[in-house]
């Protein structure tokens, strides 16, 4: 999948503080869980696509660290991204 500059920029607009906020655990957090839905769509048609689920598995664990940093650094920041059901985020 590959997200053109708008829809990445809508992304950013939405989570983080601009829309050149390319560097926040939020943003960050927000465009992995659009990239990591995506490739859950994906396998559920392809389950014998080996090399999508070990990239699915690798997104998965780069988001999990970054709420992890975001819930030791401000627990408030990591309160409000999870409340935002959009993303599918559940703790």
């Amino acid at each position: 999948m590959h997200l053109n500059s708008e829809e990445k920029v809508e992304i950013f607009e939405k989570y983080g503080k601009s829309k050149t906020d390319t560097g926040s655990p939020e943003a960050q957090i927000a465009l992995f869980s659009v990239r990591i839905a995506h490739l859950t769509q994906h396998l559920k048609s392809n389950h014998k696509d080996h090399t999508t689920e070990r990239a699915l598995k690798m997104l998965v664990g780069k988001r999990r660290r970054l709420l992890d940093y975001l819930m030791r650094k401000d627990i408030n920041r990591y309160r409000a991204i999870i409340a935002k059901k959009e993303l599918g985020i559940r703790k």
